[in-house]
């Protein structure tokens, strides 16, 4: 099932899709979930915990993509101090405030979360328990035994991230991976996932970044359509070098600060990962609760400034296109 899609244009069919494979109490839920994410960031709402969590398994990644902040050597490399893993303890406690609170978790951020050595532990931990449940990866360690436990714990949406439909341009944009091993990797996925699981719920999409060099959706859909349910790309945010560009006008509200929260695999709290160094950092779970840190100071002065218009007082934001 192919969805033309460029991000947000039409991202109102891939939430449909989310929708329709819920059971009815489940799609309670969902709306109540969408309703909170949709609107509290119009309507400068909140309500005691943040729409969405993304959790960071691990800050570590096998690629180097010429978009990513993960080229930034000084914060990439192993002696940086900003490397890990999340510990599985962490992981649960965060796991056990979020649920019946919060109906959105995404397993990824600024590293790859299939490179964590429990992966499969955690994905068991979170099943059942959020009814919009998503993991991006760049596909390169789909194995046979992740996939199990992808389809296992009734994952809701895959995210694979691919930029391009052939060689050399998908290994120029995404350095460290060669395109012919996520194709395999899917096919094995796809393959696994009718034979082994016909009820899974689970949609995968293919997801790349709109940069230059990339090319048209029509070609990404020829190579991906017949594997995946949905194929996108998303807009392009300078973040790779965020820190170091040019102060831009940009005075509207960033919607994450009220939309979702971001848990680093190190406990830190952060309101996006534009800022993956984390100079917006809000707080530190668990010595707070998530709920204390959404609603935290730290927090609330952040959205202040926005409010104003006041996103020049604020670093990175006010090099940041985010809105």
């Amino acid at each position: 099932m192919y969805v033309k899609a460029y991000s947000i244009p039409t991202y109102g069919a891939f939430v449909a899709q989310e929708r329709a494979r819920l059971t009815p109490a489940e799609q309670v839920r969902f709306d109540a979930y969408r309703k909170r994410y949709d609107e509290n960031p119009r309507d400068k709402i909140l309500d005691g915990f943040p729409p969405q969590l993304q959790i960071e398994p691990t800050s570590v990644c096998n690629y180097r993509c010429t978009f990513c902040f993960q080229t930034n050597e000084d914060w990439s490399n192993s002696k940086s101090g900003d490397m890990g893993f999340m510990s599985m303890d962490l992981f649960k406690q965060a796991v056990d405030e979020a649920q019946g609170q919060v109906e959105a978790l995404n397993i990824a951020s600024r590293g790859e979360p299939l490179l964590h050595p429990k992966i499969s532990a955690m994905l068991d931990y979170v099943a059942g328990k959020f009814v919009a449940f998503k993991l991006n990866t760049n596909g390169w360690f789909l194995t046979e035994k992740n996939a199990h436990a992808l389809l296992e714990c009734d994952l809701m949406t895959l995210v694979i991230s691919a930029d391009a439909a052939s060689e050399p341009a998908y290994s120029q944009l995404r350095v460290g991976g060669k395109l012919e091993r996520i194709v395999k990797n899917v096919e094995r996925f796809v393959e696994m996932r009718y034979k082994h699981y016909p009820d899974s719920r689970l949609l995968l999409r293919i997801s790349g970044v709109k940069v230059p060099g990339t090319p048209d959706l029509e070609d990404m859909q020829k190579l991906w359509g017949d594997l995946a349910d949905q194929v996108c790309f998303t807009n392009y945010n300078p973040w790779e070098n965020v820190y170091e560009s040019e102060e831009n006008t940009i005075q509207e509200a960033c919607t994450d600060l009220w939309r979702r929260m971001f848990l680093w695999w190190d406990g830190t709290c952060n309101p996006c990962d534009v800022d993956y160094r984390s100079t917006l950092a809000t707080g530190k779970f668990p010595l707070s609760k998530l709920s204390q840190v959404w609603m935290g100071d730290s927090y609330q002065e952040l959205r202040r400034n926005h409010e104003k218009a006041q996103r020049s007082a604020c670093s990175p934001c006010r090099k940041c296109t985010v809105v």
